[in-house]
């Protein structure tokens, strides 16, 4: 061969795009900012099971908060952690919602309540509002899926209390704003929640933001997450108390960004495409920043800033990769759509910190002074290591996993993740040690910051 013809062959190949899983070879770093954790309450077993907890959040109205468990309770939590009431079981057979809570990712998803809750007057007096999965798949689906089977429906519920202070729950059966028909077992509902930096007055006040996954299986096969005819894959925005829907049970803000684009091909509900498994929605205080955590397929976890209108990326982009069906991503041309939203931080699967099946969760800004080595950070973690991380809010990244570092609790001068914590729990409590931790932050009251998990029923709180 000549040197003519190995320099050509030689150049051809180094022009080929690179596929890989592992798109960030360097490690996260290995130092650590050390906190406590105190036990702060606890939920209890279902059949010998602990309590399948996702979402925390605090209920200002009658200062309390409220803790869900994925197969139907509802609990309140006073503000002390001493005092754990079920509100509402909403897989009881009076509500005849039939929850479905079969697998990891099944069950009731989220709920969030109206800021109106407490205000007896407002047209959100008693109102709260749930997404589940459910088994009774009979009624029409308001949206529906490209194609694939039909493994079950997730629902998104009303709920209005009589009176918002009482211990439980008061008022009646729920109210079905809409429904999802899903093709595949897994990627369900997201978060739902109210933005909490809107006041009256403002145009977000009221609003409620629903994460909402692109279908299931693997790649999103079925295209949903690009397709602005489908609310697989996105984040939509509605009033609930609305009826300009085309079912005529929540209202579509105008200023959402397709509402009035005069394309009937796109849904006015879509606040944000190109999404894989948003899992978690969260703003910054401070500057009013929004965020989503999305879970990502093989290879890339992500954090990413939202605006109006934004596109992701999924399933042509994984983080800021191109997307490789069955092989991973490419390096080549990477961030290269001046189109996408590119995340602002991402961190690789294969990371020797983090088990099998990565799945990042958020996340927090931390603004308040209680725990000063935490003031200033954006904290999120991984499933199912049970690792906890944070990047600074003030100088957000530009993608990469060069900006994480650790949070790790400081017990007896140990230093441990979360996963360690649950392990010894289970044995005091004389189960099996769970394998992994399936974290979740929670927000409580000025700023306390709660994590939560499936494995040992117990809430913890960051202390000084």
């Amino acid at each position: 061969m000549t040197r003519v013809t190995l320099a050509a062959l030689l150049l051809a190949s180094t022009a080929l795009p690179q596929v890989t899983t592992d798109p960030f070879p360097e490690p996260i770093a290995a130092d650590v900012i050390k906190v406590n954790f105190v036990e702060f309450a606890s939920l209890p077993d279902i059949n010998g099971e602990a309590a399948r907890m996702m979402l925390l959040v605090d209920e200002p109205g009658t200062r309390r908060m409220f803790v869900n468990d994925m197969r139907g309770p509802l609990y309140s939590i006073s503000y002390d952690g001493k005092t754990v009431t079920q509100y509402l079981d909403l897989s009881a057979p009076d509500w005849g919602v039939s929850v479905q809570a079969m697998g990891n990712e099944r069950g009731v998803q989220s709920f969030a309540f109206h800021p109106q809750f407490n205000q007896r007057g407002t047209r959100g007096f008693g109102k709260f509002y749930a997404v589940t999965d459910t088994s009774n798949v009979t009624p029409p689906a308001d949206f529906k899926p490209s194609g694939g089977g039909h493994t079950h429906d997730t629902i998104l519920l009303e709920w209005t209390a009589k009176n918002p202070g009482a211990a439980t729950y008061d008022g009646g059966p729920p109210r079905e704003l809409l429904r999802f028909a899903q093709p595949f077992a897994n990627h369900n509902g997201g978060q739902l929640t109210f933005n909490p930096l809107a006041s009256t007055g403002d145009a977000d006040f009221g609003l409620l933001y629903m994460g909402f996954a692109d279908g299931g299986s693997g790649g999103d096969p079925l295209n949903h997450a690009q397709n602005l005819n489908s609310a697989f894959g996105k984040i939509l925005r509605f009033d609930p108390l609305g009826s300009t829907s085309a079912n005529g049970k929540y209202g579509i803000p105008a200023g959402n960004p397709f509402a009035n684009d005069g394309n009937a091909n796109t849904l006015g509900e879509i606040y944000a495409v190109g999404l894989r498994n948003p899992q978690r929605i969260f703003w910054d205080p401070k500057n009013r920043n929004m965020f989503v955590a999305d879970i990502g397929q093989n290879t890339v976890e992500k954090i990413s800033l939202v605006t109006a209108g934004a596109n992701l990326g999924w399933n042509v982009w994984e983080g800021s990769f191109g997307f490789v069906s069955g092989s991973g991503v490419s390096l080549a041309n990477r961030r290269g759509d001046p189109k996408i939203t590119y995340p602002v931080i991402e961190y690789g699967q294969t990371d020797p910190l983090f088990q099998p099946n990565s799945a990042v969760t958020g996340g927090y800004v931390y603004r308040q002074n209680a725990i000063p080595q935490l003031t200033g950070l954006l904290l999120f973690g991984d499933n199912p290591s049970g690792e906890i991380f944070y990047i600074h809010a003030d100088n957000l990244p530009k993608g990469g996993q060069g900006d994480i570092r650790r949070i790790v609790v400081n017990e007896n001068g140990v230093s441990k993740n979360l996963l360690q914590l649950i392990k010894e729990k289970n044995v005091k409590q004389g189960k099996t040690p769970a394998t992994r931790a399936d974290l979740r932050f929670g927000l409580g009251p000025e700023g306390r910051i709660l994590v939560l998990n499936k494995r040992d029923g117990t809430i913890r709180l960051f202390v000084r």
